[in-house]
């Protein structure tokens, strides 16, 4: 370590020191005192003041001898001749050592030296006006020329720290000795510092640095290629619980539609849970079990079950005959508030039972259809013989009805099965066994609403158009030969049996619905009928507010050849829709 002898800071080495000097010191110039002279050395400024300014020895001599011829004196003047000429040969040291390092390591070339010795005999005279000032100053009137005290310390060397008798000597050991540290030049002297561009770490060794930077890299690669690893574990990670949602959601989904194809299955009729005769007995143990059936009424009731199977005939104990007749007594006499009435063709209302509730109603509706036809004469030809059937014997008819060839597409949904099930029947269904009876009819698909709110005005006057093109004359009531309708909306269906015209001009329609029971209808059969017992009939535009209607109107009846044409069409089914 070495020590500045000027400010005592500490530097690691020689270079350093060297800095340290010239930028540290260096801008405090060391200035003659007796003739001004500046820009040099230390040590050059000491040797100027012992060539240039020789002549101070001498003086120096003869004020120590004029002190010692004063010494008799009064000890108040030799004090302060004493302390004047010691304040003036101070101010000379003190001059030089402030302002410029002793021992400095920057040396002139010998070339410069040379030269500036020849100024110093130029500035002779005006180093001894200065003494002249010097001593006026220092209050020694008895004295002409100032008085001083060399106060002279060796030289040492700011390097190695060598003392020397004289700046000369010293001069010439710092040209010898550290000729490598003069020679070079003031930037190379500094010491470079380099900052790491990662970590701002100040290195002062390119290659320390190189190293340096080189393990940031390798560090970062190491982390990139441990971020690799967990991006790619990552991404596995989240490929895997990806998989385990799509799967878990594929799981959930099949088991949703399961359910729902279960629930679509038991509300049509396609669980294997049996059919009518199944439900029927079923049911009845119910009702025996609750205390509303007696065992013998089971017993008896369940005979006549199986006898009518067997027959493949209703036992009429849903039926309820003679409405239409009824209603025609009543408009004749009452209903003042309708301007016009139109009836069906007799019809008897079948309802619901036991064997068959929840899901029968179509079934009811084609009973309901089959009556009216079996009344009326046109259609004995092609009914001959035939009664109204049971739910199972409708279900074996409409089978073959399919293995005949009609509506395949229809049979396919069914799975060409509804025997001993609870399937549901529709308008297709009708249609397909209607024909395959060579009944002649259609089916009029009313697919969405014509009116607001939803409603169906164009069905009710397809309907008045239907029944109307039999009206006579003025007659307020007509009861027309024109078989009932059967009509069909989203989960249910109904036979519609006539239409009123209201003075306000509006129509109604008036409906057969199999969930209605026997009791209920049987009111419309009283003699006095009430207008109120006509509410469960009427059925007004605003009441009909499904999405889609599909009726099936009977129109005749067909010829062989006739029939084997429907059933060709009848693979691609297809119905008339309005609008």
């Amino acid at each position: 370590m070495l020590s500045c002898d000027i400010c005592g800071e500490t530097v690691t080495s020689e270079p350093d020191m060297k800095a340290h000097l010239l930028v540290v010191h260096m801008e405090n110039e060391v200035i003659c005192p007796f003739c001004k002279l500046s820009g040099v050395n230390y040590d050059e400024m000491c040797f100027h003041i012992e060539t240039a300014h020789f002549e101070q020895n001498t003086l120096e001599e003869r004020n120590f001898e004029r002190i010692d011829t004063m010494q008799n004196g009064t000890s108040n003047n030799k004090d302060n001749s004493l302390q004047s000429t010691v304040g003036v040969n101070s101010s000379i040291h003190s001059a030089c050592a402030s302002n410029h390092p002793k021992g400095s390591a920057q040396s002139l070339p010998e070339d410069d030296t040379l030269k500036r010795k020849e100024v110093y005999s130029e500035n002779l005279s005006e180093s001894r006006k200065f003494q002249k000032s010097r001593g006026k100053q220092s209050g020694l009137s008895e004295i002409k020329e100032p008085i001083y005290e060399t106060m002279y310390s060796p030289p040492e060397c700011p390097f190695c720290g060598k003392i020397e008798e004289c700046g000369q000597d010293m001069e010439t050991h710092v040209k010898t000795k550290h000729a490598s540290l003069l020679d070079t030049p003031l930037e190379d002297c500094v010491q470079p510092f380099y900052d790491c561009p990662m970590c701002g770490l100040i290195c002062t060794n390119y290659d320390i640095l190189q190293e340096h930077v080189d393990l940031h890299l390798e560090e970062s690669s190491i982390r990139q290629g441990m971020d690799r690893v967990q991006c790619s574990g990552d991404l596995e990670l989240a490929h895997q619980l990806q998989q385990e949602e799509d799967s878990k959601r594929r799981s959930e989904e099949s088991r949703q539609e399961m359910e729902e194809f279960q629930k679509l299955q038991r509300q049509y009729g396609l669980d294997n849970s049996g059919g009518y005769k199944q439900q029927q007995l079923r049911n009845m143990e119910i009702e025996v079990n609750k205390g509303r059936m007696l065992p013998s009424e089971f017993h008896r009731r369940k005979a006549e079950m199986m006898e009518s199977l067997a027959l493949g005939t209703d036992d009429g104990k849903t039926k309820t005959s003679g409405i239409i007749e009824a209603l025609h007594r009543y408009y004749q006499n009452a209903a003042t508030d309708v301007r016009h009435v139109w009836l069906s063709s007799a019809v008897d209302h079948f309802h619901s039972s036991l064997g068959d509730k929840g899901w029968g109603c179509g079934y009811r509706n084609f009973q309901m259809l089959l009556s009216s036809l079996l009344q009326n004469d046109a259609y004995d030809e092609c009914l001959k013989g035939m009664s109204v059937p049971c739910i199972p014997k409708i279900q074996s008819m409409i089978e073959d009805a399919w293995k005949e060839g009609f509506d395949p597409h229809g049979a396919s949904q069914l799975n060409n099965k509804l025997q001993g099930t609870k399937a549901w029947i529709g308008a297709c269904e009708v249609y397909t066994l209607l024909t395959s009876l060579r009944v002649k009819c259609r089916i009029i698909d009313f697919h969405k609403s014509t009116g607001p709110s939803g409603t169906h005005p164009h069905l009710f006057e397809w309907i008045l158009n239907y029944y109307s093109s039999e009206r006579e004359g003025n007659s307020k009531v007509v009861w027309t030969s024109k078989p009932p309708i059967y009509l069909q909306h989203q989960g249910h269906s109904r036979t519609i049996v006539g239409i009123e015209e209201r003075k306000n001009r509006t129509l109604c329609l008036l409906i057969f619905d199999p969930g209605c029971p026997s009791p209920e209808m049987q009111k419309l059969l009283q003699q006095d009928i009430e207008a109120s017992s006509l509410k469960q009939l009427r059925k007004f535009v605003g009441n009909l507010k499904h999405k889609q209607y599909q009726i099936v109107a009977v129109e005749g009846t067909l010829s062989s050849e006739e029939k084997v044409a429907r059933r060709q069409a009848s693979q691609v089914f297809t119905a008339e829709k309005i609008p």
